[in-house]
C-alpha cells in the first residue's frame, strides 16, 4: 500500500497530494526510511506501511510475515493505545513509549509518534515507531553502573575520611603521649619531694611537742609562758592537726595525677608496626573511663559490673578508641542526669564488654544506620557521623562483633565481643 494508492483517495480525498509532483519523491522518501511507518483511519484499518513497518510487523510477529496486513491489530494489539489515539484527536498529536509482548515472551519497548493528519485534526492517522528496547537496556545498565559509581565514591570518600580522622587520632595520640611523658617527670619528684615533706612535718611537730613537755617539767613560769604565746601565736595545735592532712590530700591528688598520666599514656599509646599484644580489657576500660570522666561526671553515674577476663589478642589503644566513642555517645544521649552501665563477661572462647544507658535513645528507622560513615543524629557542627564507623571497622579489625539495640525514651545498649585468640594469618 502507498501513498498515492487509489483507495487512500477514495477514503480520504483531503489526503490526496495537491503538488502532483512532491507526491512521488514524498512517496520514495517515505519507503526507503529505515523508521517504520504507518498511515491509519479511526478504525485503524492501515492505509498505508513502508517496507520498514512491514519488517517491523514481522519482529513483532512471527506470524504476520507473508500475510496482507489490514489493521493495526496485525502489528499488535497494543500498538495503538486508545488513550494516545484520543490526544493525538484532541490535541493533533501524541508521542510515548509502548510495553508490548511478543510471542517469544519478551517486552519490547517501542517509541511512538501519532499525528492526526485530517482536516480539522481528524484521520487518518501518521505513526512511526521504532524498537528503543536496545537503547532502554543500555540506559538502564548506564544508570545502574552510574549507581554502583556513586556507591563506590561514596565507601572511597567514607574509607579516606575515616583514614584521615585515624591519622589525626594517631597524631593526638602521639601529642598526648609526649605530654603525659613530660608532666610524668616534673609529678614524679614532685610526689617523692611530698613524701619526704610529709616526714619531715611530722618529725618536726614531733620535736615542738617534746620540747613543750620538756619546758614544763623544768619548771621555768617565764619560759612556759612564752612557749603558750607561741602557740597561741601561730596556733600550732590546728596547725599540728591541719598540716597532715593537707599533705594526705595533697599526695592523694598527686597520686590522681599520676594516675591520669598513666592512664593517658595507655590510652594513647600505638605501636607503629601494629603489633599485636596479649592485653586486659579492664585496664583498657579503666584508662579510658578516666580519660572521658570529664565529660561525663557532671550528669552521669558510672556502674561497673565487670566478671572474670583472660588476657586477649588485640591492638589496645585501638580497643581504647571503640570505648571512648562508645563512652562519649552514651554521655551525650543523656541530657540531665543519668546512668551509664559498663559489663564484662565471657561467652566460650570470646569475651564481651557491654555498654548502657538510659538516655534518649534511638528510633527503630534509624538504628540500622547508625554505624554509616557520616551518619549522625547530632546537630550540624556537633559531630564527624564518624565515632560509631571507625569503631565498627577497629572491632571488625579484631575479628569481633558489635551490636546495639535501642528504646526511643528507655535507652541504648551497644555490646561488642572480641575473640580471646585471634586467629592465625
Amino acid at each position: 500500500m502507498t501513498l498515492d494508492d487509489p483507495c487512500i483517495a477514495r477514503r480520504h480525498p483531503a489526503f490526496l497530494p495537491t503538488d502532483a509532483l512532491a507526491a512521488p519523491c514524498l512517496r520514495a522518501l517515505v519507503d526507503k526510511c529505515d523508521v517504520a511507518t504507518l498511515v491509519f483511519d479511526a478504525e485503524q484499518r492501515v492505509l498505508y506501511a513502508n517496507e520498514a513497518a512491514i519488517v517491523f510487523a514481522g519482529m513483532l510477529n512471527p506470524e504476520s510475515r507473508g500475510r496482507h496486513l489490514e489493521s493495526i491489530a496485525d502489528w499488535h494489539a497494543a500498538l495503538v493505545p486508545a488513550a494516545a489515539l484520543h490526544l493525538a484527536t484532541v490535541k493533533g498529536s501524541w508521542t510515548g513509549e509502548v510495553l508490548v509482548c511478543v510471542p517469544s515472551g519478551q517486552q519490547r519497548i517501542l517509541l511512538a509518534q501519532i499525528s492526526a493528519i485530517g482536516p480539522d485534526g481528524a484521520g487518518p492517522f501518521g505513526m512511526s515507531v521504532r524498537d528503543i528496547t536496545p537503547d532502554y537496556a543500555r540506559e538502564t545498565e548506564l544508570r545502574e553502573r552510574n549507581a554502583e559509581l556513586e556507591v563506590a565514591n561514596t565507601r572511597l570518600k567514607g574509607a579516606q575520611e575515616q583514614i584521615v580522622q585515624s591519622e589525626k587520632l594517631a597524631s593526638i595520640g602521639q601529642l598526648a603521649a609526649g605530654v603525659a611523658h613530660e608532666i610524668n617527670n616534673p609529678i614524679g619528684y614532685v610526689n617523692s619531694n611530698l613524701s619526704t615533706l610529709q616526714q619531715y612535718v611530722t618529725n618536726l611537730l614531733t620535736a615542738i611537742d617534746t620540747y613543750t613537755r620538756a619546758l614544763a617539767e623544768t619548771g621555768d613560769q617565764a619560759g612556759v609562758a612564752q612557749d603558750e604565746e607561741i602557740r597561741r601565736r601561730f596556733d600550732i595545735d590546728f596547725l599540728a592537726v591541719d598540716l597532715p592532712q593537707l599533705l594526705v590530700e595533697s599526695r592523694e591528688g598527686i597520686e590522681r595525677v599520676c594516675k591520669i598520666v598513666r592512664d593517658l599514656k595507655d590510652f594513647s599509646r600505638r605501636d607503629g608496626s601494629e603489633a599485636w599484644v596479649r592485653a586486659d580489657v579492664h585496664r583498657g576500660l579503666e584508662s579510658t573511663l578516666n580519660i572521658v570522666w570529664n565529660e561525663l561526671k557532671y550528669k552521669t553515674q558510672i556502674v561497673r559490673s565487670f566478671g572474670e577476663l583472660p588476657l586477649i589478642d588485640c591492638l589496645p589503644s585501638e580497643l581504647n578508641q571503640v570505648f571512648m566513642n562508645v563512652l562519649m555517645n552514651a554521655g551525650q544521649a543523656i541530657t540531665e542526669r543519668g546512668v551509664i552501665t559498663v559489663s564484662t563477661g565471657t561467652t566460650g572462647d570470646r569475651i564481651w564488654i557491654a555498654i548502657g544507658d538510659d538516655g534518649e535513645g534511638i528510633s527503630a528507622d534509624v538504628l540500622p544506620r547508625i554505624f554509616d560513615p557520616f551518619f549522625t543524629t547530632k546537630p550540624v557542627g556537633s559531630g564527624t557521623g564518624l565515632g560509631l564507623a571507625i569503631s565498627y571497622g577497629i572491632v571488625a579489625k579484631h575479628n569481633g562483633t558489635i551490636e546495639i539495640s535501642s528504646l526511643p525514651g528507655q535507652g541504648t545498649m551497644l555490646r561488642i565481643e572480641l575473640p580471646v585468640e585471634q586467629p592465625p594469618n
